[in-house]
């Protein structure tokens, strides 16, 4: 008898073709390093297939410039000049939203945080991406500057099939639960540990 995951069928009565359509809510979690990479991982999956994409990175400076961003920002320009898989747009708290005046010298990261949420809400609402990755939107939830309750009503009710990663530590249990996907990365070494400095291909 073939070994692995056993076949369960739902008794649901939707199709095939109705299930691989469903939305998915994916969620990165635990102390280990790659969550948001794997996130964007899927997001590439997600431009080769044509689904527009938006990423919120909820805490990174504006100074951090991740590689992901570099690489997602020249896909968005490939598909703006040649029509290749899918429209990209990227926004980082840490630069005060794309969609927002720049703040000044006081920061509000609560304010920011929230205004952040309410930008996705806005998107849900009217299904503008396909695909979405909240980076490191664990921490707002943790830190209490957005509600997790309203993340998980809003996150349940989203219409469409618009698809949700959101990576970082201390995921709460209400977001867990809604999850379809859940992955909790673990730590068994990692170089800094011993001392080493991040680096560039690595760390970003």
């Amino acid at each position: 008898m073939p070994q692995g995951r056993p076949e369960t069928v739902p008794d649901d009565g939707l199709t095939t073709r109705q299930r691989r359509k469903s939305p998915v809510l994916a969620v990165h979690t635990g102390i280990g390093k790659g969550k948001s990479t794997a996130a964007f991982g899927m997001a590439l999956r997600a431009w080769n297939v044509g689904w527009p994409i938006a990423v919120f990175q909820f805490v990174k400076s504006p100074k951090w410039r991740v590689g992901e961003e570099a690489a997602f920002r020249a896909l968005g320009r490939a598909h703006d000049e040649s029509g290749t898989g899918a429209p990209v747009t990227w926004h980082k708290m840490g630069e005060g939203w794309s969609w927002l005046a720049r703040p000044g010298d006081e920061r509000d990261h609560a304010a920011e945080a929230a205004e952040g949420w309410a930008q996705v809400k806005r998107d849900l609402a009217v299904q503008r991406y396909g695909f979405y990755v909240l980076d490191e939107f664990t921490y707002p939830m943790h830190w209490g500057w957005v509600d997790t309750a309203d993340v998980v009503e809003t996150l349940r009710a989203r219409p469409g099939s618009q698809h949700v990663v959101i990576t970082g530590r201390y995921a709460a249990p209400p977001l867990l639960e809604l999850a379809d996907l859940v992955t909790e990365m673990g730590k068994v070494k990692h170089p800094m540990d011993a001392g080493r400095k991040g680096q560039a291909g690595i760390e970003w």
